[in-house]
């Protein structure tokens, strides 16, 4: 049970990257990901007991359900491997990667070639490793695939723990647990390996091998998965919260221009159960549909007042050109509102805010008391 349900984890880790794969197939990372978690669960799958007897059975192949599941874990760790080389960069790339690919494609012919020269007639499904580790040909590649895992999973814990000192935030958490799932990985094979030595010197360690080996490899694949997940998801978390946050910010601007919006039926309608990234575009394009219908009503005198006041109290332009922005967006829009619209001379036509300092705007219509003191008549509710 334990092996379908850790099948289970790793393709649901593979169905959230899977749309992803979808959009940008060429992307060697993603597709590298998505192997990675398609043959880890691939791997529990056939080490299951029940799925060892079926596929002996269907193909009448006594233990071939051995180097199915050997070949699948060499490439398993082989994938996680180059995975963390893509993950990386550098200037080549692509050529380590290649070789690497390389490599582990001669284990897995070796796999093939020493199971069909050797004899393997009496099956046996859950201590393989140990009934046949003085078998001609079987036991190399018995020791074959452990070497390749162990070698794939030393190397990619090392590079992934080394380069986790050199970064920081989601990316050095994800890689940590990657470099420690790979540690935890390495447990599988070391504790095969050395029931294998134990059967060659006459010692019965095959628990090792069919009781603890399987604890290390379903917990270092889970921690492997998570570790690729993790920055991933993190940075995807860290999208949401600023598209989140902006979207909350510029409530006090569009509130604002809501009479404007409203009665020119500026503003589209409000998407439902969308993302924030969603919103944030919705909540902008009405901004910019009110800030361009107002253009020709703000005053460039009142701008240059209030900008002036604000640099002198605060000494920082940024602020200063928000806050002389949010009193003449509010002039703009209380003029709209009463219909008392001021002479042509001094308006600012045909210019508008920049869209990197739409929050700071709207933040100085709720808090700056230059704003307040030019429209006294109305005031503003708070951020929703």
């Amino acid at each position: 049970m334990i092996n379908y349900l850790s099948c289970a984890v790793l393709l649901l880790g593979l169905a959230v990257k899977l749309p992803d794969l979808v959009r940008d197939w060429r992307d060697p990372f993603l597709r590298t990901i998505c192997t990675v978690m398609a043959l880890a669960g691939l791997c529990f799958l056939l080490g299951a007991p029940p799925t060892v007897t079926a596929i002996n059975d269907l193909s009448g192949v006594p233990n071939l359900a051995a180097p199915l599941t050997y070949a699948t874990i060499t490439a398993y760790s082989a994938s996680s491997l180059v995975l963390v080389v893509y993950w990386r960069g550098g200037s080549h790339v692509r050529r380590t990667a290649r070789r690497w690919v390389l490599s582990y494609a001669l284990v897995l012919a070796g796999i093939a070639a020493m199971f069909a020269m050797g004899e393997a007639s009496v099956e046996r499904r859950t201590d393989f490793d140990t009934y046949y580790a003085t078998t001609p040909f079987i036991a190399a590649m018995i020791v074959l695939y452990l070497v390749a895992h162990l070698t794939a999973v030393t190397v990619t814990a090392v590079r992934s723990l080394s380069w986790a000192r050199d970064v920081e935030g989601w990316l050095r958490v994800g890689l940590v647990i990657l470099g420690v799932g790979t540690v935890v990985s390495a447990g599988y094979s070391v504790s095969k390996l050395a029931a294998v030595i134990a059967r060659w010197g006459g010692q019965d360690w095959s628990a090792l091998s069919t009781s603890l080996s399987p604890v290390f490899a379903g917990l270092g694949a889970v921690l492997t998965v998570i570790g690729i997940l993790v920055p991933l998801a993190g940075q995807a978390l860290t999208l949401w919260r600023r598209d989140w946050r902006s979207f909350v910010r510029l409530g006090p601007l569009e509130r604002e221009l809501d009479d404007l919006l409203t009665q020119q039926n500026l503003r589209l309608r409000r998407p439902l159960w969308s993302s924030p990234s969603v919103l944030l575009t919705w909540r902008q394009t009405s901004i910019n549909n009110g800030l361009h219908r107002l253009d020709g009503l703000f005053d460039h005198q009142l701008y240059q007042r209030t900008n002036a006041t604000a640099l002198q109290g605060s000494g920082d332009p940024t602020q200063a050109e928000a806050t002389a922005w949010a009193a003449v967006i509010a002039a703009a829009a209380q003029s709209q509102r009463t219909g008392q619209i001021p002479s042509k001379t001094g308006r600012m036509t045909g210019r508008v805010p920049e869209p990197d300092v739409l929050e700071d705007i709207a933040e100085a219509l709720v808090t700056s008391a230059l704003v307040m003191r030019e429209r006294p008549s109305r005031a503003v509710e708070g951020v929703a």
